[in-house]
């Protein structure tokens, strides 16, 4: 496999031109965070014990971090071809994360649900356009990431390897979306359900949830995972580029590399946690042991990087 070198200022934000979709994308979600935080002021409905704009609010606020990490990623893009592979990628990423967000304000203002909600042909529609667009911002993120994270060569080691460990931990967690819309038991021994999918693991969606999160304190909830992987693409190249330039390259990787490890491993467990029916809020005596197992191995693997690096 062939690899094309990038100069190291590319690595750094603002460095070479950002795809300009995605950041029209993303300063429209900022624009949009305002309004759903106004219309959570103001407007008072709340749909399965939460407030109705809290969906929407978090929406806007993941995806905009979402479009800016693939907006940075291409940028450092120089192959002909990658780059307008990418950039077309990059589009149809933006273009399909707009139709899911305008999705979600429709249901918000019309009342109803916009997940897993089959109640109504419209409804119907509504919840098939997103999946729709879900699946190509997946495909998008697939194809940015590995015309950055595989097919080009960063000089720089420790963000290299961040943005590669983070693509395969985020493309893991957007996976776990789709456990989601597996029907429930109850679900299928109902043929006139409105309710085609579920966040939830050993109950329903609507018992519990975690302020303004909306994660389900009494049984298990798949968005847990979902969200701490998909942000792996977020939090692992920015530890990267935050770490101090005059520690060692070869320190500065295996932090990153330890880091990426102990990402790995809390999506993991939170995946666990939820297909086993279980509250992040309430881990049993098992779930607890394997936390410190990991713990003691991630403390290890600190101790032994700044023993090498002093």
């Amino acid at each position: 496999m062939s690899t094309v070198r990038v100069d190291t200022p590319a690595v750094r934000p603002g460095a070479r031109g950002w795809h300009r979709p995605l950041v029209a994308f993303a300063a429209a979600m900022c624009v949009w965070a305002v309004v759903c935080l106004v219309g959570m002021l103001v407007d008072h409905r709340t749909l399965a014990a939460d407030p109705i704009w809290a969906k929407p609010l978090k929406f806007s606020i993941s995806l905009a971090l979402y479009a800016v990490t693939l907006a940075w990623m291409l940028s450092m893009v120089q192959r002909p071809v990658l780059r307008r592979l990418g950039w077309w990628a990059g589009t149809i990423g933006a273009g399909a994360s707009l139709l899911e967000i305008v999705v979600i304000a429709v249901q918000v203002v019309r009342g109803v649900g916009s997940h897993f909600n089959v109640s109504t042909p419209t409804n119907q529609l509504f919840y098939q356009l997103m999946a729709g667009g879900v699946t190509l911002m997946y495909c998008a993120t697939l194809l940015v990431g590995a015309a950055v994270a595989v097919f080009s060569h960063l000089p720089d080691r420790a963000t290299a390897w961040a943005l590669r460990i983070g693509l395969v931990i985020a493309l893991v967690g957007l996976s776990v979306g789709f456990l989601m819309v597996v029907p429930t038991a109850a679900q299928l021994a109902d043929p006139g359900s409105g309710t085609y999918g579920s966040h939830s693991v050993g109950g329903d969606d609507a018992s519990g949830g975690i302020p303004f999160l909306g994660w389900n304190t009494v049984h298990g909830d798949l968005r847990v995972s979902h969200f701490v992987g998909m942000h792996a693409l977020q939090v692992l190249p920015l530890l990267a580029l935050v770490l101090p330039a005059t520690m060692r390259e070869q320190t500065r990787l295996r932090v990153v590399v330890t880091a990426g490890a102990a990402y790995a491993a809390a999506t993991s467990i939170t995946l666990w946690q939820a297909l086993r029916g279980q509250s992040v809020l309430h881990p049993d005596l098992l779930t607890i042991e394997v936390v410190g197992i990991v713990a003691l191995l991630m403390g290890s693997a600190s101790v032994i990087i700044r023993h090498r690096n002093s």
